[in-house]
């Protein structure tokens, strides 16, 4: 059985996006409501990854014995609630479902001890052979005893009345946690009337010491009688999900003295540019004396901030490096943004009022594209360009690759792989492509649909119903066409409805939705048809006419030991290969290999001219987004295929968008050029927005 993390992470991988039109992000996975937003903007990201602010205080302990018994607990040990609501439907009232932890340490043992004390009226075992983390009520503990501000690996406990699983500690990013196993954690769980207890110990040897600061987070499952797989209720301690990407995503433990009287701190920020609204989420503060103790503190609103630190000197910082204001990104000055303060047991302390500062924009982009006129003598220029966008956004690692008269101009790699290993990106490493192997399966379908072996306009039900949404008579309709023009009526993925399940929004064919489910489908009906394994087929019908070497749709052992890892604001996540194919987001390659599948399309390679002029054929004319202001320039899907007229002819490739991996190929018909270029990070498009004016466009007014 997969853990709920495991298919949380699966989930927010099979996000997708092309290049992007039409982008919807994982609410649950980030913690934030999804939106969307196009190729050009500046858009989203950095709000979105920091410590979630929650924060406990653990004192010294003794003589607790793990057995589901509180009684032997101190009475006068404070209960921290447990009562945020990530995903899911919100409980009825308390009694419904509520909960709180308790939480010490023992230095001698070097371990934490922590309590959870649940209530809930319907108490839900499953004993079946298909018991699984959302069939019945479980409890999810997350913690990292490193607690790098870098962002060290966190281990992951699941654990119910009838139900035990760690996440696969061989996908971590931070090898010390690489071995983690049920082994760190005693667990006992005891129910007495409406009262749930799961009492726990921790072994953190060599990671406790009086003073320091651990990462610990929970997650509590709630399954009522009445309630499916997909209306679970969920809470957590600190705000928001995915909390298995990210150390920095959990909430803090301060580790202190017997009898330590804490102080209060309190402050607010503000903006040098009065035109900047609203606040960073958070703000970090770090032991002037004991780099082992910091945490982050929430801001709210009005840009207040309160907490209670143990006394001592404090660096007051900036937790994030950038800000984003109407999908405008700001990189935020942290040399200007810092100070520093004293605080004292017992006594309230107001800080200084923090003055935010904006840092200068990147202003590297020529009049004209390079790529025009390029030669030998512009590498220097395309490197040094590469480099200084990597530095601005943290962008870890970058697979580039500039196409010139239909040839392979230049090649490089740059970075790491992993920020947290610093392990170096090199000409082995593959990237997840996202939503680009739409096009390579697209083009495989083609194939089949010139052989005869599938008709583009034929209802794919006559090849292969599709029960979960055969209760609606109109999927019936939907037909190959349909989903390689997303026109299918689908959503994106059935998991991004309030209900997690599919249905269709629009009779087929009469409007544009982009949508990853219709290819699944799709994929479905050309393995059965074929009667081949889907990458036998991708094999047969795109890598090796195409001359796609060292690309991979699922899990293999050369494809762990070469993958890099993706990056949210810098830091790693986890490496979770997909056991499965799919055709709307699974392919790893590289950017010198997948110009290869450019200049394939480009030179009509592998098909017949009129099987390339039904694929280049605009079928679904993409609306531009509103606030968007770029005259010349529109959006179209062939067969697969994104499309954009441009004031510099006519251009076609697709993007993706994997969260922590954006790439983008784009080939320029009319000026036989272009690039293709992948990055490990949710700042990725920063860059290949900027390629686009820095090789072709130039330097472009901003609408």
């Amino acid at each position: 059985m997969r853990s709920l993390i495991n298919h949380l992470h699966r989930i927010s991988a099979n996000y997708r996006s092309i290049n992007q039109p039409v982008i919807l992000f994982f609410a649950f996975l980030l913690g934030i409501q999804g939106y969307s937003y196009s190729m050009n903007s500046t858009n989203m990201d950095t709000n979105l990854y920091d410590s979630n602010g929650a924060i406990a205080y653990a004192y010294p302990i003794k003589n607790i014995t793990i057995d589901g018994d509180a009684s032997d607990w101190p009475k006068n040990i404070t209960k921290f609630p447990i009562q945020d609501v990530p995903f899911g439907s919100h409980p009825k009232d308390k009694n419904d479902f509520s909960a709180n932890f308790q939480v010490g340490y023992n230095l001698s043992e070097q371990s934490l001890y922590v309590l959870v004390t649940v209530i809930d009226d319907s108490h839900i075992v499953d004993t079946t052979e298909k018991a699984d983390w959302n069939t019945q009520d479980t409890y999810t503990l997350y913690i990292d005893g490193q607690h790098s501000p870098k962002g060290s690996g966190l281990d992951l406990y699941q654990f119910g009345e009838n139900y035990k699983e760690i996440m696969d500690p061989t996908t971590s990013w931070d090898p010390k946690t690489k071995n983690h196993s049920w082994d760190q954690l005693e667990i006992k769980f005891s129910r007495k009337g409406t009262t749930t207890i799961y009492e726990c110990k921790i072994k953190l040897t060599g990671q406790l010491a009086e003073g320091k600061t651990i990462g610990i987070d929970h997650v509590i499952i709630d399954k009522d009688e009445e309630d499916d797989s997909n209306s679970n209720t969920f809470i957590s301690w600190g705000k928001g999900g995915g909390k298995s990407q990210s150390s920095s995503r959990l909430g803090d433990i301060l580790l202190m003295r017997a009898k330590e009287v804490t102080g209060n701190l309190s402050g607010e920020l503000t903006w040098d540019d009065k035109t900047i609204k609203g606040f960073p989420n958070n703000i970090r503060l770090t032991s002037a004396t004991n780099p082992s103790l910091w945490t982050q503190v929430a801001v709210d609103s009005l840009g207040r901030y309160e907490i209670d630190l143990p006394a001592g000197d404090y660096i007051i910082s900036t937790t994030q490096k950038f800000y984003n204001q109407d999908d405008n990104l700001f990189r935020i000055d942290s040399k200007k943004s810092n100070q520093k303060v004293t605080i004292t047991s017992g006594n309230t302390i107001t800080a200084p009022t923090m003055l935010l500062s904006i840092a200068p924009e990147l202003d590297l982009i020529p009049k004209k594209g390079i790529l025009h006129d390029f030669d030998a003598k512009k590498i220097v220029s395309v490197d040094q360009f590469i480099k200084a966008y990597q530095e601005y956004y943290e962008i870890p690692g970058v697979s580039l690759a500039l196409i010139k008269d239909g040839k392979l101009a230049y090649h490089q790699t740059y970075g790491i792989k992993n920020a947290y290993t610093e392990e170096k990106v090199d000409d082995t490493t593959l990237f997840e492509a996202a939503s680009i192997t739409k096009p390579v399966f697209g083009f495989a379908v083609m194939r089949l649909v010139e052989r005869g072996e599938i008709d583009l306009d034929k209802p794919l039900y006559q090849y292969l119903p599709f029960e979960a949404i055969a209760h609606d008579e109109r999927y019936k309709l939907i037909t190959a066409r349909h989903v390689l023009t997303h026109k299918t009526g689908f959503p994106n993925w059935a998991w991004m409805n309030d209900d997690g399940k599919l249905d269709i929004k629009f009779t087929p064919g009469t409007d544009y939705n982009y949508s990853g489910e219709g290819f699944e489908y799709l994929k479905r009906v050309v393995t059965h048809i074929t009667k081949k394994d889907i990458n036998v087929l991708l094999q047969e019908e795109v890598l090796t006419p195409l001359g796609l070497e060292h690309t991979y749709f699922e899990k293999n052992e050369y494809l762990e030991k070469v993958v890099a890892n993706g990056h949210f604001d810098n830091m790693p996540t986890r490496i979770d290969l997909p056991g499965k194919a799919g055709m709307a987001w699974s392919m790893h390659t590289e950017a010198k290999t997948f110009t290869n599948f450019i200049l394939g399309l480009s030179t009509k390679k592998g098909l017949k001219p009129e099987t390339y002029k039904q694929m280049f054929t605009i079928e679904t004319t993409i609306a531009e987004d509103e606030g968007k202001n770029r005259p010349g320039w529109e959006e179209y899907f062939g067969l697969s295929i994104h499309m954009e007229k441009t004031p510099f002819g006519n251009t076609f490739g697709h993007g993706g968008n994997n969260g922590d991996f954006k790439c983008l190929a784009r080939m320029y018909q009319d000026l036989n050029m272009g690039f293709v270029v992948f990055t490990n990070s949710n700042r990725g498009d920063q860059l290949y927005n900027a390629l686009i004016e820095f090789l072709i466009a130039g330097k472009m007014k901003k609408s």
